[in-house]
């Protein structure tokens, strides 16, 4: 399993492909629930955002061949989680300045193998970017490499190792389906061997055509019986054509699966050799801690800003009973739902003060940099957040 990214103009319809606006005839209903979104602006809005700054910055109109907004799909595997999109987000934002401000993950798309009629589904992500550069105003500007380089990002913050993923469960099914190939070259080769049989001249002889003349004796009709020949021959020669295709079809579909097995044993053993050296190595658990730490954090800063575009969150705001930590508690409750995170990661990010001060402030304000604090109780949030429980 390969996974690659590559961002295009985003099109006109894009949210509504994307949010599931609509129904679409090439999707598995049943399993659009599965789906996940999510969206710190919509298209128009942010488009809107970027004309503005443009002519703010550079004193001119954006060009209107530009392409402020561009949108990229990338292949997942069906245990992705949104934190992982939010980390690949993070990493691309911080490494070539492309900012992604929506995510939408599609589980119900696929097909059914003709076949075996097995369905086979295409999970993926679509990752909506702002690719307008803040220093210029313009779009950026990207070289060759850059486009490598986001090939490395994706793979690495998947997990995906640039092509191949799986489990030990993955392995055992794929072993069976190598079994059940072999099995399939097996019955192509014997009917192979039977139609070659069939070219015996004796099989031939009812091809022949007869007919009696005046005097009673059967003569056989040249034209008539080299023509049956012919049309036999060429059926013959189809037949065998289409099954020898068929034949190294299948053989190279095992040679493909076996070559993915091997990468699935390697993997296997490489995740082996990272929990071995995480268990040994203190440093190297330390520095996984903090980078795992850190995701969290990232993924609550997210969904807080995210949380402040919604109405009902303003008209909450408004209300006399209305507690900074209530908040706070109902997005990590959803985030640790959503993406199987244990509460002691939220009491691990929450032990710093300093990071409940921020988040508490970019709830109630929205600014990144503000330092107000008014009548936020920090030593009762931080025993509120210790309390936190899935």
């Amino acid at each position: 399993m390969k996974t690659s990214i590559n961002f295009k103009a985003a099109k006109s319809d894009s949210e509504i492909h994307n949010f599931r606006k609509k129904s679409f005839d090439y999707i598995r209903k049943d399993l659009t629930p599965n789906n996940e979104y999510w969206q710190e602006q919509k298209v128009a809005d942010r488009l809107q955002t970027i004309e503005a700054y443009c002519k703010e910055k550079s004193g001119r109109k954006l060009q209107k061949n530009a392409m402020p907004i561009r949108e990229a799909v990338v292949v997942i595997k069906e245990n992705t989680t949104m934190q992982d999109l939010h980390n690949l987000s993070k990493r691309l934002e911080e490494e070539l300045k492309i900012r992604i401000f929506q995510i939408a993950v599609h589980k119900d798309e696929g097909h059914y193998d003709k076949e075996t009629q097995e369905w086979k589904p295409n999970h993926h992500a679509h990752l909506v970017a702002d690719w307008q550069d803040l220093k210029t105003g313009k779009t950026l500007k990207h070289q060759s490499f850059h486009y490598s380089k986001m090939q490395d990002i994706a793979a690495e913050s998947l997990g995906m190792e640039r092509g191949r993923s799986g489990s030990q469960a993955r392995l055992e099914a794929i072993d069976y389906k190598i079994k059940m190939k072999e099995e399939d070259l097996r019955v192509l080769e014997e009917r192979y061997n039977e139609i070659k049989a069939e070219i015996d001249p004796k099989k031939l002889d009812g091809l022949i055509v007869k007919e009696s003349d005046f005097l009673g004796f059967q003569k056989i009709k040249i034209e008539k019986t080299v023509e049956n020949y012919k049309n036999a021959l060429k059926v013959q020669n189809t037949t065998l054509l289409k099954n020898k295709t068929e034949s190294e079809s299948q053989a190279k579909q095992i040679s493909d699966l076996i070559l993915k097995n091997e990468g699935l044993i390697k993997e296997i053993q490489i995740v082996g050799i990272k929990n071995a050296t995480l268990l040994t190595n203190p440093k190297f658990f330390a520095a996984e801690r903090k980078k795992y730490l850190d995701s969290v954090a990232n993924m609550i800063e997210k969904t807080v800003m995210n949380e402040r575009l919604k109405v009902s969150f303003y008209e909450r705001l408004k209300s006399n009973d209305f507690k900074i930590s209530d908040e706070i508690g109902k997005i990590c409750e959803k985030i640790s739902k959503d993406n199987n995170i244990p509460s002691s990661a939220f009491e691990e990010v929450f032990k710093d003060a300093n990071k409940v001060t921020y988040v508490f402030n970019l709830l109630r304000y929205g600014n990144r940099n503000s330092t107000q604090n008014q009548s936020i109780d920090i030593e009762e949030s931080l025993r509120e957040k210790r309390g936190f429980k899935r």
